[in-house]
């Protein structure tokens, strides 16, 4: 099986990194072309992928391809693959905001296709990917393409119409939570840590939190609950963070 990019950004390679570390996939079986061949040089020999020479390359030497672009030229590169994509192909598309519709209109209305929206974390395999797929791509064909959005993290399926909230969501959340636990760090650099020592207890506390939520059949606020003795130090924090206007991010 091998698994075409076109494109090699940040979003790319962490897929790419996922897809490696998850040990389900040769590296060699990675096939990858992007205009700026100096932007990526380095990270294919380190990951020992196969560098080709066009995007034409990409889509016939791959079973599954991925359309990791930006969208002011995925237009053009859609038109210029389109004659090179068969039925038994899976076009993956983790570009925002193009929705099947459209993709299906710049290659072919038979084209098995899956819209995705990764996140950042996926260079860990702790990714968390949304997808919606159009009615061709189904049986085994569909099975397999999940499977390799799952190598690198979570799925979850929805309706195009969620795509934008869940896009900023999980997509750029990623950044929040490094500022936050950079502060939580300065904080405790403030009072004696060095910065070291800092970053990694607060990291290890965002990390158990996050595992908590998702493993305790708790709501985060009755976990608040769990942590906040009368008078302690926990409860004055947040009462601290909601006058302080961080409660008003959602408004």
């Amino acid at each position: 099986m091998n698994i075409g990019f076109i494109g090699v950004g940040n979003m790319a390679k962490a897929i790419i990194e996922g897809l490696i570390k998850s040990n389900s996939f040769n590296s060699k079986n990675i096939i990858v072309h992007s205009r700026n061949k100096k932007s990526y040089e380095q990270f294919a020999k380190r990951n020992n992928i196969t560098v080709v020479d066009s995007n034409i390359e990409v889509v016939k030497k791959s079973e599954f391809i991925f359309i990791a672009v930006t969208p002011s030229v995925v237009k053009n590169v859609l038109l210029e693959i389109r004659e090179h994509l068969v039925p038994n192909k899976v076009l993956i598309s983790i570009v925002s905001g193009l929705k099947l519709d459209r993709l299906e209109e710049l290659t072919d209305y038979n084209q098995p296709i899956l819209r995705t929206l990764p996140n950042i974390n996926s260079s860990i395999n702790e990714g968390l990917t949304v997808y919606k797929s159009n009615d061709n791509l189904s049986g085994k064909m569909k099975e397999n393409s999940l499977n390799i959005l799952s190598s690198f993290g979570d799925i979850i399926e929805l309706p195009e119409d969620k795509f934008e909230i869940s896009g900023i969501l999980g997509g750029c959340t990623p950044a929040y939570a490094y500022l936050f636990i950079d502060s939580l760090s300065r904080m405790g650099v403030k009072y004696g840590l060095n910065k070291n020592q800092a970053t990694k207890i607060a990291a290890k506390a965002i990390l158990g939190s996050s595992k908590m939520v998702l493993e305790s059949n708790k709501n985060p606020y009755s976990l608040i609950d769990d942590v906040c003795s009368p008078g302690g130090d926990t409860i004055k924090g947040l009462l601290s963070m909601e006058e302080n206007g961080f409660k008003k991010i959602y408004k």
